[in-house]
């Protein structure tokens, strides 16, 4: 699989995920080339990130129910503000 573009290399180049990770990395590849599809059809990014988290929230509960979905999105905050989720920062 190919992907010309997509929002997920981040900017240092290092892969999102850790080399042990491969097939998070591996599916990350294609949700983002799945993303690329919807964008260049005229899906706004801002809804494909609401649906990709509904799936990915709905699919967590399915797994391992409220409570645990919960205690997992509450660790969100924190994750955010140091900046796990930040494709633009540098990886040392």
């Amino acid at each position: 699989m190919t992907t010309t573009k997509t929002m997920f290399a981040p900017a240092s180049g290092h892969t999102v995920f850790d080399r042990d990770q491969g097939e998070r990395q591996l599916a990350l590849e294609y949700l983002a080339e799945a993303w690329n599809e919807a964008e260049d059809d005229g899906v706004q990014s801002a809804a494909l990130a609401h649906a990709s988290l509904f799936a990915a929230l709905a699919t967590f509960v399915k797994m391992h129910g409220d409570d645990a979905t919960a205690e997992l999105m509450a660790l969100l905050p924190d994750r955010i503000r140091s900046g796990e989720y930040n494709l633009d920062r540098i990886l040392q």
